[in-house]
């Protein structure tokens, strides 16, 4: 075992961490107002003043797992009207296409224990353009693309800094921080450095909920010039900073003449250094005492040229004395944190991958790692308001969130974008462990399980969504999470063992779930699922989620098809326990009908035999249901008519021959319901290496779905499959309800659509979740029907190639939206306009979902969280192993 794998079996390692967000400003809990506005209501104007209620936000923020003390970053250039405390994007109503953020930040590295860890932010040595950047992007319509910083011009003659910053760390509770800032420019520049020591408010608001103490903590300078943190729970840690800086003190806590013309605050706010530095109020307290304090460094570097700053934050106790010569080990335990990163990285990445996949699949890694944040959410608390503040508007006491007074959220979670979603989102969560799994199981496996925690899911079953709104509904995947999860962390366990105690306490929880799905979201009983929009967004032709007129409602062959698909993966997990428990064989049993149900039911609905499939199209669409009965088709390919595809699972005959009662229930089926038996595959037929195939789908079917997966006139795009069917870019599809007409056109970026605020689309760019699932699923089909069975590819070439080549060719076109190509460059980076630069070119931006036409990024860029499942595709391409 590697160093680092061995720290993973110590809880002190994992106590320090970059669990920081990125933003907390304009989030769902830092919102008090009457309507809901969020945005509105704490806004980045207003952060550098405003002393959070929930959490804390920084450039390269670390802290340890309660977010009590934090460390972070902050930058001045001597132009800017603030410092640069936090990254600025835009709101959702500012930006043509929703929120954004408007900064250029890369993470390049990350250990799992943070051990060590790199990142860099670029910042132009001119001002700022925070106000051009807002202007611009409200002049353009949804038509238009985004304007972005590198749009601006302010890096075309190279007049920035790359500031690099460093963690590692000498002991559980020793942090190393090097900041090394390099001047790009022909010009000598000076910029004005803070490392930044705090505490997160937690004095403020009364007794509380996180296990934090509310006694007030403080920051104080010592006789030999270094800072002590000192706090009731946390100990009392030193802050060391190389060079004999400055040292500005302030509290944290809100500026309350700024914002809100009251005159009874501290004198000495969160803001006071800002203010110090950038206008020079009397805004620091003297006595070097607060709560929130800087190292003031003011650097002059040359053109081309480099400057570093050091500082330590060491816990001091008995057994940990304060450092003489906190500085003379510092290169030396750095360079050997990123030594031991390497060998970590050695011993996971697959030898045979190429340089620029291993650099890739590690800022992917990184990404991830870099994600995690603590997050903090009680919904009761924050409906009701804190007892030392004012009570918030009645209003909310019916608004966003109210139906889950149980949730209470306080712990270090893998976020989807700490910037642009600083707020964990059910089915993006277990994607997330999925990739996590490869690199550190045992985190993989707890942050499934947190989900379905009793502070977290609601007493009727339901899963929290996304702090937006808790009620909204994302896909079932937790079941298929755990599964892969589980397989991973076995295959990576040096005498294979296999964790049944996760695997059996999750499907108890998620056997909650699953009674919620068929109890709420079956509106007629027929098993046929609505859901709403079920994390697409805007894919269909209007609001899935809306309230339709005289009645009607959205049967969704996505809704039914993730249903189907979570009834196998429980089917499996409980086949799985069965080895040992044959109790299980009964919920084997349970899972097994609940499959067959749905699946007749996609086939044929009601008395009518109305079904989703067409047989004219051989392509499954949604359809209305009007009040008297009658349906109408939605006959539109998207993603929603391959989503059946991910309803299939392969059994060993052995683990059916451990299962007799089981596998008597699969003969009653075939013997007692052909015509359900006769609507799924054959799975009385066995097919390669003794297996049995339960699927919606028969091989005609499966065949007549990859036709048009597989047509790059239709879903096959040169870097992954589209959501919607290229077709509609030329042809828009059009639906009249009610006397009103819907269009949906293919978009394969930006969308032009104000569903969801328009910054979410599905109407035509790739999305990595989906087409993982896809790889996926056709791997599972080839393992059942080997290589006898083919399909036409390239479509109309009467070429034919077996599933397994399908899914290889879908996985390479997703690794290759962020390798570089023949000409040296990555299709995701194409719209940089220094994507050659060697400064830029091989810092890898994540993006939420890619161009269908061309692959370049889009949405959030950060979204490591899902778009990370390309590690585990560069894994797969060389080990073949899921």
């Amino acid at each position: 075992m590697t160093t680092e794998q061995k720290r993973l079996n110590d809880p002190a390692w994992r106590q320090w961490g970059p669990y920081v967000s990125d933003r907390q400003w304009g989030t769902v809990r830092e919102d008090y107002s009457a309507n809901g506005d969020a945005w509105g209501y704490t806004t980045h104007d207003m952060a550098r003043s405003y002393a959070y209620r929930w959490g804390e936000d920084a450039i390269a923020g670390f802290c340890d797992d309660k977010q009590t003390l934090c460390l972070g970053l902050s930058l001045w250039n001597g132009a800017d009207p603030i410092l640069k405390e936090r990254y600025f994007g835009l709101s959702n109503s500012e930006g043509n296409h929703g929120e954004d953020v408007k900064e250029l930040y890369y993470y390049l590295d990350n250990t799992p224990t943070h051990s060590y860890q790199r990142m860099l932010y670029k910042y132009p040595q001119a001002a700022y353009p925070y106000q051009q950047l807002i202007d611009e992007n409200r002049r353009r319509t949804r038509l238009d693309p985004e304007y972005e910083l590198l749009d601006t011009g302010l890096f075309d003659q190279d007049r920035y800094f790359d500031v690099f910053v460093e963690y590692a760390k000498a002991g559980p509770q020793d942090v190393l921080m090097a900041v090394t800032v390099h001047n790009r420019g022909t010009e000598r520049a000076d910029l004005t450095l803070l490392p930044t020591l705090w505490f997160r408010n937690t004095w403020d608001w009364g007794d509380d909920t996180d296990g934090v103490s509310s006694q007030r903590p403080g920051i104080n300078l010592r006789q030999d010039g270094f800072l002590r943190a000192t706090h009731a729970q946390l100990g009392s840690y030193v802050l060391y900073a190389d060079g004999n800086p400055d040292w500005l003190f302030c509290e944290n806590e809100s500026n309350r003449a700024r914002l809100y013309a009251v005159h009874d605050g501290t004198p000495y706010p969160k803001d006071g250094i800002n203010d110090h530095l950038i206008h020079g109020t009397d805004s620091i307290n003297r006595e070097q005492t607060g709560t929130k304090a800087s190292a003031h460094y003011k650097l002059t570097v040359e053109a081309g040229g480099q400057a570093v700053v050091r500082v330590r934050l060491s816990l001091t106790t008995d057994v940990h004395p304060t450092l003489r010569e906190p500085f003379t080990d510092f290169d030396s335990i750095i360079a050997q944190r990123k030594t031991e990163a390497d060998l970590f990285y050695t011993a996971v990445q697959p030898a045979k991958a190429t340089d620029d996949e291993k650099l890739v699949q590690r800022q992917a890694f990184a990404g991830m790692l870099w994600s995690k944040q603590f997050y903090y959410y009680d919904v009761s608390r924050w409906l009701s308001g804190d007892p030392t503040q004012p009570p918030p508007p009645p209003e909310r006491y019916n608004g966003r969130n109210h139906t889950w007074l149980q949730l209470i959220n306080a712990g270090v979670i893998s976020m989807p974008d700490k910037w642009e979603y600083p707020w964990y989102a059910a089915w993006d969560w277990s994607f997330h462990c999925v990739t996590l799994a490869l690199i550190d199981p045992e985190l993989a496996k707890q942050q499934l399980m947190l989900l379905t925690n009793e502070w977290y899911m609601h007493p009727n079953g339901q899963l929290p969504a996304y702090e937006w709104n808790f009620s909204d509904v994302n896909p079932p995947v937790q079941a298929w999470a755990a599964l892969q999860v589980f397989t991973l962390d076995q295959q990576q366990h040096p005498t294979g063992a296999a964790d049944h105690s996760f695997l059996r306490a999750i499907f108890h929880k998620l056997m909650l779930n699953f009674t919620w799905w068929v109890n709420r979201k079956d509106e007629l009983g027929n098993n046929i699922f609505e859901g709403g929009f079920l994390g697409l967004d805007n894919i269909g032709v209007f609001d899935r989620n809306a309230v339709l007129p005289n009645g009607s409602h959205l049967e969704q062959a996505d809704g039914t098809s993730w249903m189907a698909m979570y009834a196998l993966n429980m089917l499996r997990i409980a086949l799985e326990l069965a080895r040992h428990d044959d109790v299980y064989s009964e919920m084997a049993t349970k899972f097994f009908d609940h499959f067959l149900y749905i699946a007749g039911a996609i086939t044929r609905i009601g008395q009518d035999g109305v079904g989703l499939w067409d047989e004219q199209d051989r392509f499954f669409y949604d359809q209305l249901r009007m009040s008297d009965g009658s349906v109408e088709k939605m006959q539109v390919r998207t993603l929603v008519g391959l989503i059946p595809l991910f309803a299939v699972e392969v059994l060993d005959d052995d683990i059916l021959r451990q299962n007799p009662t089981f596998l008597a229930r699969m003969e009653w089926f075939r013997s007692h319901r052909p015509d359900l038996y006769n609507q799924v595959s054959r799975y009385t037929e066995k097919g390669t290496d003794e297996t049995r195939l339960l699927s919606l789908l028969r091989g005609f079917r499966l065949k007549s779905l990859l036709r048009w997966m597989l047509d790059e006139q239709e879903f096959l795009s040169p870097h992954g499959i589209r959501a919607v069917s290229k077709v509609y870019r030329d042809q828009p599809y059009t639906f009249t309800l009610d006397g009103t007409t819907f269009r949906l056109d293919y978009t394969p970026a930006e969308s032009n659509s104000d569903l969801f605020g328009g910054n979410s689309n599905w109407r035509g760019p790739v999305w990595m979740p989906t087409n993982y699932l896809m790889v996926l699923s056709l791997d599972k089909f080839h393992h059942y029907f080997g290589n006898g069975f083919t399909v036409e590819y390239p479509i109309g070439s009467g070429k034919q190639i077996t599933l397994h080549d399908a899914a290889d060719e879908i996985a390479n076109r997703l690794i290759s939206l962020f390798t570089v190509d023949a000409n040296g460059h990555r299709a995701v980076l194409q719209q940089y306009a220094k994507n050659e630069d060697p400064h830029f070119r091989d810092y890898i931006l994540f993006y939420e979902y890619f161009d269908g036409d061309n692959g370049r990024g889009v949405g959030a860029s950060h979204q490591t969280g899902w778009t990370g499942l390309v590690a585990e595709l560069i894994h797969r391409k060389y080990t073949g192993t899921v």
